[in-house]
């Protein structure tokens, strides 16, 4: 790793580095770590949550996406505030709203408190995930050191998505489905007061006049594009609460939009899309985001309810990619120097889709080494990824960074709306199609029961279970039925990985150098 010395390439030009920007980079990639694995954590805890809570289906679903809603909706929001009033200032407060919201579940006893309790989470986590990265951005002035701090910053994105379930697993093994949330608030509190020592300030010097009406047209916008996007899978495209929603995004979104660009200080400076090496970043996150939010949260069930692993065991049997991300990912700036970005880019979103298409096309019944093999393949290819930030953040000027940072998580959290909304609903009809009425009524289960069992395989296991002996085949059907949802989802996600390669492999100039970029 580079030291902490000042680079002796520095041009004369260019700003001296942070003297603390490693340290700074820790307190970035440690909240960042959190963060991300808070999101992952949930998918381990659903089902001790649900038998505590019993939520309704509408209240699970919305435990799960209102998250994702509250920081679709405020990612551009926070970003401009952070470039207006200090990128560390609105970061120190996303932590305190955070670790403030994570305590507040030791007084939720209901299913609209957890929604409450997560959509807070939102709020802190739309304050924090882009000013870790804009604020990179200003504390590694030199371009080969702000290539290795950004694959570091990458590597803790991938690696918290992996190591989630490892964390939440042991959590419910020894506590209550509370300790997936309090466990963030130590952290919280440690990153608070290390943000105030060790990062310094930094802003927009020339932010110019607050936009009220793009700041609206924003939040209306996203929120009504993730809610679209995620009826559309539960209800499909005929139901009045997708498209009515998906017409306000299309009006609102097209209108900002249309605002941004015309304006000599826009909001979100859309612009940079004119990049091919910005576009190629973004459409590598997209990607990721729409194959892998789905596939993992069928393959965090698979273990659990198909295979019979506890929490714990399930967590644990994901190591193999957080081992291939921790390999690859520090190792991804140095080969995309010597190899070229655009082959890292496009190789690393080959090898994960080629990861993907292993669970469909494993010979026999499917098992673990199939997705062991599976896991330890999207790992490295997900490591070789770690570039993509330093790729979207190349291609931004240093007071557009906040613009940078909220469309590359923007691209995160609608890829993962998207991946659950459509691939889910390929996994969900392909279960319901493979769990058919007669198939049911046949085990001599009917109506209600009937419904409850094709509604999903947790109320499958639920009611074979209520059945006794009696529901053994019932149990046999729902895990077959289940385990061939996870394969077609998986073949869905690794073509769309592999078109994406190709893509990116267009758009990324041949000759880009993540050493020499420098605005």
């Amino acid at each position: 790793m580079t030291t902490a010395k000042t680079p002796a390439a520095a041009s004369p030009d260019t700003p001296q580095p942070h003297p603390r920007r490693w340290a700074g980079l820790a307190v970035l990639s440690a909240s960042l770590l959190l963060v991300v694995m808070d999101m992952t954590v949930l998918n381990v805890a659903l089902p001790q949550l649900s038998a505590d809570l019993r939520p309704d289906s509408v209240q699970l679903l919305w435990m799960v996406d209102i998250y994702a809603l509250v920081v679709s909706g405020l990612l551009v929001t926070a970003s401009a505030l952070a470039d207006r009033f200090g990128r560390r200032l609105v970061l120190l407060l996303g932590f305190t709203v955070f670790g403030l919201a994570s305590l507040a579940v030791l007084w939720a006893n209901s299913p609209a408190e957890v929604i409450a309790v997560r959509a807070a989470l939102g709020v802190g986590g739309a304050m924090i995930m882009p000013s870790t990265l804009s604020m990179i951005r200003h504390l590694f002035t030199d371009p080969r050191e702000r290539a290795t701090a950004l694959g570091i910053w990458a590597t803790m994105a991938a690696f918290g998505g992996a190591l989630g379930p490892i964390v939440g697993g042991a959590l419910l093994e020894a506590f209550s489905w509370h300790a997936a949330f309090l466990v963030n608030v130590p952290v919280m509190l440690l990153a608070i007061v290390a943000g105030l020592f060790l990062l310094p300030e930094t802003r927009n010097p020339r932010p110019g006049r607050w936009d009220l009406p793009g700041t609206v047209l924003s939040i209306v916008g996203m929120v009504a594009l993730v809610y679209a996007i995620k009826h559309f899978g539960k209800d499909g495209p005929t139901d009045p609460q997708t498209w009515v929603p998906a017409l306000v995004a299309a009006v609102t979104l097209s209108w900002f939009a249309r605002r941004n660009l015309r304006r000599p200080d826009p909001m979100l400076e859309l612009r940079l899309f004119r990049g091919p090496a910005f576009t190629a970043g973004v459409v590598t996150a997209l990607a990721v985001s729409i194959a892998l939010a789905a596939t993992m949260l069928l393959l965090t069930q698979w273990m659990q309810l198909v295979q019979g692993y506890g929490p714990l065991e399930t967590g644990l049997r994901t190591l193999p990619e957080a081992v291939g991300a921790a390999i690859a990912s520090p190792l991804a700036p140095a080969l995309a120097h010597r190899i070229g970005a655009r082959t890292v880019l496009a190789g690393g979103l080959a090898l994960s889709g080629l990861g993907l298409l292993v669970i469909w096309s494993w010979p026999g019944t499917l098992d673990y080494w199939a997705v062991a093999i599976a896991l330890g393949m999207v790992g490295v290819g997900l490591g070789s990824l770690a570039i993509a930030s330093a790729v979207i953040m190349a291609g931004a000027p240093p007071e557009k960074s906040g613009s940078a940072a909220a469309i590359e998580e923007t691209s995160y959290e609608i890829g993962g709306a998207l991946g659950v909304a459509v691939l889910g609903s390929v996994a969900a009809a392909f279960y319901r199609t493979h769990l058919t009425s007669e198939e049911l009524a046949a085990e001599g289960v009917t109506g209600r029961a009937a419904h409850v069992a094709q509604e999903s395989i947790g109320g499958a296991m639920d009611l074979a279970h209520e059945m006794g002996g009696a529901g053994a085949r019932l149990a046999a059907q729902a895990r077959e039925a289940f385990t061939g949802s996870l394969e077609w989802t998986s073949v869905a996600g690794g073509l769309l990985m592999l078109a994406a390669a190709l893509l990116v492999w267009r758009l990324t100039p041949k000759d880009l150098d993540l050493n020499e970029v420098e605005h």
